[in-house]
């Protein structure tokens, strides 16, 4: 499989990219202590990215973060701050069509971005002398560019992956939100995103958190991710009571401190397991 000719044909399809993307052009001004930073994807087509980054710590963790599909940048601004409190930097990034970014959200362009995107993040980041690892981390539709980006990327730019809510298998997903995929001509995983597949291709440390009560994508289905997943340092989340959208809302501070205490693991071998019986 090679990830980096994949086409995304079928995907590409109205039908599909209609209930895969729902726009919305809500834009404010970044809060004090944050900065926006636009990049040109091509001609004419500019992508804003929010930085937030109020971490104090020493070498603190960057995460370069993809939203949710009903989701713009600004809706993390007041995540930000308990990302920072938990020693981490956050940097967002914004989809084509989505806050005031240009052009038309598509399964290809929001990949191809992504890999545009990140050596101009890390060289943000070291100009703000943000010199800490760096982790990418999806939400929902997110996780599409994050293990792409994870999975494809040169290993020495990602150094962790986090997925929250993330798509596993995409004919399920699509069936969830009301896509005919048979006229569509979608019959396999193959006609899809492949993250599945292209999770095996990543070996550094992962960390997957799921809702338990998820009614987009079953608990059944990400595990998929977590057992494809080629890391030797993986954890999967089961988050109990929660749902696809409120995973925060359930857990509150336990959600940031979470995903501190598994960054703070990045760049440390994996643990050998001692031989014996478990």
């Amino acid at each position: 499989m090679d990830i980096r000719t994949m086409t995304y044909e079928k995907l590409e399809q109205p039908a599909v990219r209609s209930a895969l993307f729902c726009p919305r052009a809500d834009w404010v001004h970044p809060p004090a202590g944050s900065f926006e930073r636009e990049v040109e994807v091509e001609k004419g087509v500019r992508l804003p990215l929010r930085y937030h980054l109020g971490a104090t710590e020493p070498g603190a963790v960057n995460i370069l973060f993809f939203h949710g599909n009903g989701e713009v940048a600004a809706d993390y601004d007041e995540l930000a701050p308990r990302f920072n409190q938990a020693g981490l930097n956050l940097v967002v990034a914004e989809y084509r069509g989505y806050g005031r970014a240009g052009g038309e959200p598509t399964v290809r362009g929001m990949i191809r971005d992504a890999h545009q995107l990140l050596p101009l993040v890390r060289e943000t980041l070291r100009q703000e002398g943000k010199t800490g690892h760096l982790a990418v981390m999806g939400r929902s539709l997110g996780s599409v560019a994050a293990i792409d980006l994870a999975a494809a990327a040169a290993p020495e730019l990602v150094d962790g992956l986090i997925i929250e809510s993330g798509i596993s298998h995409t004919i399920p997903l699509l069936l969830a939100l009301g896509v005919d995929v048979g006229s569509c001509g979608l019959t396999s995983e193959a006609d899809g995103f492949c993250n599945v597949q292209k999770i095996a291709f990543f070996t550094k440390p992962t960390y997957i958190l799921h809702a338990q009560h998820d009614q987009l994508i079953p608990v059944a289905l990400a595990e998929a991710l977590q057992a494809s997943c080629g890391s030797q340092s993986k954890e999967f989340q089961i988050v109990p009571g929660a749902d696809h959208n409120n995973i925060i809302e359930r857990v509150d501070r336990l959600y940031f401190e979470a995903i501190a205490r598994f960054c703070r693991k990045l760049g440390q071998p994996p643990r050998r397991k001692k031989p014996g019986v478990r």
